[in-house]
């Protein structure tokens, strides 16, 4: 399956801008709010949030962050862990110092009193060592069917460790350079998953960000080559977070394309309507996590592929 009904989501108690991050995270921008007013909008944004996913079925398994040890970015999961169907998990080296410590073994633990079975856990942590990274599903966009891995490169997703995650997990490895434009330069994009989306049987891309031209030609092949409608995407609108969003499944097996509001709002008609030939389209107000955070609905979303006891 490419997509699933099950999505681990964890309540933030600590939200704010990260300081860590926005080094090289271009869509995190600074709110004149206290840090526990900003934590207490990221929580309503949270919630509402969980209510439109679980209305329309979704499974969402919500674990609360802890206070201690200080985690700002710990409602975005997806960074840090993946669940795959034949019962690995996989761990990832963070970038960012204070992000490492939202790896959480009773998260696992919790998940397995679920119901889920994990029977293996590839842990590429140790390459923090090295200064070497790979941000989970926030670098690798996974096609589960095809078994293809789309990945752009940048300091949080280092080219070797790439290859060893498909070696390891069986995928081909599709790899570029992705780049907006910051005061004029044009600067690595931090995650893959916020300039495209991969649903089962489209995908939404800001072509515009990848600037080489072998490179951009080779994604589209590969896309079109596993049935994969190619809706583009305008850097403006990826700004909007229009490329960050995740299908999902819902009730009886309904699919559902679910995005941020803001980014909803920035798609054309006829966007809207390439996407809804394929699936329903959910959205939420996610304002202030979009923009202390600098992710959106798909940051906020760990998929659980994990087979059932």
């Amino acid at each position: 399956m490419q997509i699933t009904n099950t999505i681990l989501m964890i309540r933030p108690v600590n939200f704010r801008m990260n300081e860590q991050t926005a080094v090289n995270n271009y869509f995190q921008e600074e709110i004149d709010a206290e840090g526990t007013s900003i934590n207490a909008k990221a929580q309503e944004e949270f919630d509402a949030f969980v209510i439109v996913l679980r209305d329309k079925g979704v499974n969402v398994v919500v674990i609360d962050d802890t206070k201690e040890p200080d985690t700002p970015d710990s409602i975005f999961p997806n960074n840090w862990v993946s669940f795959h169907a034949n019962g690995t998990v996989g761990l990832y080296p963070m970038f960012a110092e204070n992000r490492r410590d939202e790896r959480r073994e009773d998260v696992l633990e919790l998940l397995e009193n679920e119901g889920f079975t994990i029977e293996n856990i590839m842990d590429y942590t140790s390459a923090e060592e090295e200064g070497v990274f790979l941000e989970a599903t926030g670098s690798l966009l996974l096609d589960r069917v095809n078994k293809k891995a789309y990945c752009a490169l940048s300091s949080r997703a280092e080219e070797e460790l790439i290859i060893e995650f498909c070696e390891d997990f069986d995928y081909l490895p599709v790899i570029f350079t992705a780049s907006q434009t910051v005061d004029g330069k044009r600067m690595a994009i931090y995650h893959t998953n916020v300039m495209m989306c991969l649903a089962e049987t489209f995908s939404v891309i800001c072509l515009n960000a990848i600037d080489d031209k072998k490179e951009k030609k080779n994604v589209v092949a590969h896309l079109k080559e596993s049935g994969k409608e190619v809706i583009t995407i305008s850097e403006e609108q990826m700004h909007h977070f229009a490329g960050n969003m995740l299908q999902v499944l819902g009730a009886d097996n309904k699919r559902y394309m679910v995005m941020s509001t803001q980014a909803y709002e920035s798609f054309t008609q006829n966007q809207i309507k390439s996407m809804e030939k394929h699936c329903e389209i959910l959205h939420s107000s996610l304002n202030t996590i979009e923009t202390c955070g600098g992710g959106s609905a798909r940051c906020m979303m760990a998929e659980v592929f994990l087979p059932r006891m």
